[in-house]
């Protein structure tokens, strides 16, 4: 427990944090990691998740299973039955995923912002003015996925996705450390806007999963069962699929971000930067104005 403190309060220290997570080859690192974390041999997995729960916070109660063929099973692990209780409130959009509260609030000529000081375009985030223009004037909400969370994300409310852009991008780590250091970050990284429409009065929502450095892919299997969403290649994936509340959409392949637009009506409820939120919790409460008939 020493060393582990120890290794905390160096990767504390901003510069050096930096340093060790994006001054290194960022690509090259997260196609290794793919390739890495997949090897089903049990001294190669027992080791590497040995590794992963010393340095990060992992916490695995609430996996149906304690054992795992190899890192990358560890890393995309389901939830057992009833772990997260989703809120079945039909004002209430819930969180899609387990997360630390980051940036969040009103969305201000087109313009959010990643931290203090820093801000970013919705049009460049989501690779599409006339998209972006949806949620002028509204709000968003930042929820960062740490490395040792439940890395599967859900559908906040019942839905129905229209379609799906892929954009190309960097792996910068979404940490705080570099998001005080990197000037749009979100918008340099990989990221694949997902816009669907709430059942709720037909409000237009946007989930942005974004990912990071060692993120070695984002999978949507609503798409493609067997394939990541980059391998589709950039571009529009028109779609329509219909999820219930809290049905699972997706995963990351590591730790990430996944950035939450809405409209002007549906505001995010009362949330606290830096606290933890679970998938179900409430995030954003559905304007009556949007109640359908």
């Amino acid at each position: 427990m020493m060393l582990r403190s120890a290794v905390q309060r160096l990767a504390m220290q901003e510069d050096l944090n930096f340093l060790l997570t994006n001054r290194i080859p960022r690509h090259a690192l997260t196609r290794f990691m793919g390739w890495f974390s997949k090897i089903e041999n049990p001294v190669v997995s027992s080791a590497s998740i040995a590794l992963w729960r010393f340095f990060c916070d992992v916490d695995l109660t609430d996996a149906p299973e304690k054992r795992f063929r190899s890192l990358h099973a560890a890393f995309t692990r389901p939830l057992k039955p009833g772990a997260r209780v989703v809120d079945a409130d039909p004002a209430i959009v819930a969180s899609p995923c387990d997360a630390i509260v980051g940036a969040h609030g009103r969305v201000k000529d087109g313009q959010a912002y990643q931290i203090k000081g820093l801000e970013y375009s919705l049009a460049e985030l989501l690779g599409d003015a006339a998209t972006a223009a949806a949620f002028a004037d509204g709000w968003f909400v930042t929820l960062r996925l740490t490395a040792g969370m439940y890395h599967r994300f859900h559908a906040p409310h019942d839905l129905t996705v229209e379609c799906v852009r892929y954009i190309s991008g960097d792996r910068w780590n979404v940490n705080p450390v570099a998001l005080k250091r990197i000037e749009k970050l979100y918008c340099r990284n990989e990221r694949a806007p997902i816009i669907a429409r709430l059942d709720a009065g037909g409000a237009r929502i946007a989930l942005v999963p974004v990912a990071a450095v060692l993120v070695a892919s984002i999978r949507l299997p609503f798409l493609d069962s067997e394939k990541p969403v980059r391998d589709g290649g950039a571009g529009v994936r028109p779609v329509s699929a219909r999820f219930a509340k809290g049905e699972e959409m997706g995963w990351f392949e590591h730790g990430s971000t996944i950035v939450v637009l809405s409209p002007p009506d549906c505001p995010p409820v009362a949330l606290e930067q830096g606290a933890q939120i679970r998938m179900g919790q409430p995030l954003m409460r559905v304007s009556r104005n949007n109640d359908p008939d």
